[in-house]
């Protein structure tokens, strides 16, 4: 007997719809402006670091178009007990690693880029999970261009060298994070 539901073929229309829109315009309506200032700040970096536009906004368009299928999957009630925990654990993670990259601007010559880096491959190992069975292969490369990127020890280091040029960007991505944490969304 074949299995037909509508309401999967609307979840996969949404999520597919919404992926499309992932534009600045777009995002601004989806998310606060702290969040919105945090991206642009990370585009930004992205672009300084690796000197290539292109890349910049596809790692940025990657995280945004992840993350919208990840919110319209938890809106429709599509996670089980055991994945939200996974979900649960991500949220920790994230906030862990908001909190030591905060702690590393803060206080001067406490940066280790492979603590960082860590954090960020754990925080993509536990979506890769959260994720599996929901979204494509695709959108898993999508999770992995994102964080690898943001993970690599180079790129790290670039960011928090005090006399580098990325240290202003850094300045702003740390009191968006803050603020995020301030209001419990982080």
């Amino acid at each position: 007997m074949e299995t037909f539901s509508s309401r999967d073929l609307v979840l996969q229309a949404e999520k597919k719809i919404l992926s499309r829109m992932a534009t600045k315009s777009m995002v601004n309506m989806l998310i606060d402006d702290t969040s919105s200032e945090i991206l642009d700040e990370l585009y930004r970096v992205s672009k300084e670091y690796t000197k290539n536009k292109a890349e910049s906004h596809k790692v940025i368009k990657n995280l945004i178009k992840v993350t919208v299928k990840i919110g319209v999957l938890y809106r429709n009630n599509r996670f089980s007990a055991e994945e939200l925990q996974l979900a649960e654990e991500f949220k920790k993670k994230l906030h862990q690693g908001a909190m030591t990259a905060i702690s590393f601007h803060q206080v001067e010559f406490t940066f280790e880029k492979g603590v960082l880096s860590v954090i960020l491959r754990d925080c993509r190992n536990l979506l890769l999970r959260l994720v599996d069975r929901h979204l494509t292969p695709k959108s898993h490369d999508r999770i992995r261009h994102v964080f690898d990127h943001f993970a690599s020890e180079d790129l790290l280091g670039e960011l928090y060298n005090p006399t580098g040029p990325l240290k202003s960007h850094l300045q702003k991505i740390c009191e968006g994070m803050n603020k995020l944490i301030d209001e419990g969304k982080l």
